[in-house]
């Protein structure tokens, strides 16, 4: 099957098949992945409470792609603490024909750690200082820095850092990407994120992996119901 995605599909590598009784094996959507297969589409967005396996998931395409668990290009080697999974490892990915090998890994948890790796370990007449900007500022500085990386780009809940207009920057900027060529698989509790259009929508869970429609996304369902009605959230509170 002819593809230009850097990457079509994820499965379990036969020749490295993963143990089923220990973390996060036992979690529903990663023992579905390694049961059935993941199929990708230029964008795949994943959404689920926090525990549910998505930010695992995300994490372990991106690090059987080769990037960095803590963000970064392909082959990035800066960590500060090491807490990824092993999941990574028992993985095999797809890859479309002739589609490109670069990568993007960014994730919301780690920004301020890469931020400092960039500054201290690049070439020191083209230093990004972007610890004098805002989180939010730094973080789509750093996306227009690197737009012209063409390949796969994973982002792990990078709502964390932006605004509602900062989530709409973002979606304009990722929008571009894909425009360009770029596939994205991006894990987030942003409803705004969660609407990047013709993206596959995908719902982590007890059950597993669902597809769904951003209107039956539970993440929607509850932002909806909160907004119409703060006060019967809150009163539980008390």
């Amino acid at each position: 099957m002819f593809s230009q995605l850097p990457v079509r599909r994820v499965e379990e590598d036969p020749l490295h098949p993963a143990p089923r009784d220990a973390w996060p094996f036992v979690l529903p959507p990663v023992r579905q992945l390694l049961h059935e297969g993941l199929d990708l589409g230029p964008v795949t967005v994943l959404t689920g409470e926090n525990g549910s396996g998505k930010s695992t998931l995300t994490e372990a395409i991106a690090m059987a792609f080769g990037l960095n668990a803590e963000g970064g290009s392909t082959g990035a080697q800066h960590t500060t603490a090491s807490t990824e999974s092993p999941l990574h490892e028992h993985l095999r990915l797809v890859r479309g024909a002739g589609a490109p090998r670069k990568g993007y890994f960014l994730r919301g948890e780690t920004m301020h750690s890469f931020f400092t790796f960039l500054q201290s370990f690049e070439n020191p007449a083209d230093r990004e200082y972007f610890h004098e900007q805002s989180h939010g500022e730094s973080f789509l500085d750093l996306m227009d820095r690197r737009f012209r990386v063409k390949g796969l780009w994973v982002l792990d809940e990078p709502e964390a850092a932006l605004s509602l207009s900062g989530c709409l920057g973002l979606l304009s900027r990722l929008q571009g990407l894909v425009e360009r060529g770029s596939q994205l698989v991006l894990s987030t509790h942003s409803p705004i994120l969660a609407a990047f259009p013709g993206a596959t929508l995908l719902e982590v869970g007890p059950w597993g992996l669902r597809t769904s429609s951003y209107d039956e996304l539970e993440l929607v369902r509850g932002w909806r119901s909160f907004l119409d009605a703060p006060e019967r959230f809150l009163r539980h509170l008390e």
